[in-house]
């Protein structure tokens, strides 16, 4: 560890409610920084004592982070004035369109150690849901670096070989638009105060295109699935209330006890799209 770092952030009294657990490996901080390059804006959600902020500062073109901690931000203020490509609002990302944060016109780079409790909604907030083809958020970002905690990461690049419990609606909310890969492991020893997890970094490159159809019924097909995990597919669609289900599965070519964990995208939106015709 860092001692600089280390020292910082015990001198920062961290907030259990705002979920901070502030990174001090100098490693891992220059890794994350290393994903910036000198012609990318990043948008850094929740910057904290900005230990990554003053290394991004230096190698992108214009960074804007969001902070809520008014502490966090006094400090921020302090050691980070002198960076003209700097500007930091206070304001919750959950609140916040990318389309009016001061960037230009081109796609955006976000950066951010996103508190565990809200990961799910910060990934519907800057991806929207698995239908939403036009989404405002998305369509600003080329690409995300994500720190979560580590079982979460493992959900999020899960397909339908992976354990039956990674794979799920978070699996098919990251992909359905981007290429999802864990490009660092970071013990919970890289923190301050020391979380009770192992942490992952995860990047998503947005892609243009879903990575199927959009069907209407797609995301209540999804969700029907993985709600009921143990009920085989028949019954966790009749569940949700569809009607002629058994139909529809076997025009989708999908066997009435097969499982949802088991199917791929592709094959969900098969059963979506012979739903439609049914319901």
């Amino acid at each position: 560890m860092d001692l600089n770092y280390s020292i910082r952030a015990k001198n920062f009294k961290a907030k259990k409610s705002l979920g901070q657990n502030f990174l001090i490996s100098s490693e891992i901080i220059d890794f994350i920084a290393s994903n910036a390059n000198s012609d990318d804006e990043i948008l850094e959600i929740g910057p904290g004592l900005g230990f990554v902020t003053e290394k991004l500062v230096q190698k992108a073109k214009k960074v804007v982070a969001l902070e809520i901690d008014k502490d966090a931000i006094k400090i921020l203020n302090k050691n980070l004035s002198e960076y003209k490509n700097f500007s930091l609002i206070e304001k919750d990302i959950l609140k916040t369109n990318i389309e009016d944060l001061p960037f230009s016109d081109k796609k955006i780079k976000v950066i951010a150690n996103i508190p565990y409790y809200i990961t799910s909604p910060i990934l519907v907030h800057l991806l929207g849901e698995i239908d939403e083809l036009n989404h405002k958020n998305r369509s600003k970002i080329k690409e995300l670096v994500l720190m979560v905690q580590k079982e979460v990461a493992q959900r999020i690049i899960a397909d339908e070989n992976s354990s039956n419990k990674e794979y799920g609606q978070l699996s098919i909310l990251s992909q359905m638009y981007c290429d999802t890969q864990i490009i660092k492991e970071v013990s919970k020893n890289c923190f301050s105060p020391m979380p009770k997890v192992d942490s992952s970094i995860v990047k998503f490159v947005v892609n243009d295109k879903p990575k199927t159809e959009i069907t209407r019924l797609l995301r209540k097909t999804v969700k029907a699935i993985f709600q009921a995990r143990r009920k085989n597919i028949k019954n966790s669609l009749l569940n949700a209330g569809f009607l002629n289900v058994e139909e529809a599965l076997l025009k989708a070519n999908v066997g009435k006890t097969e499982r949802g964990e088991k199917l791929s995208i592709e094959k969900i939106k098969d059963i979506a799209v012979a739903l439609e015709e049914f319901n």
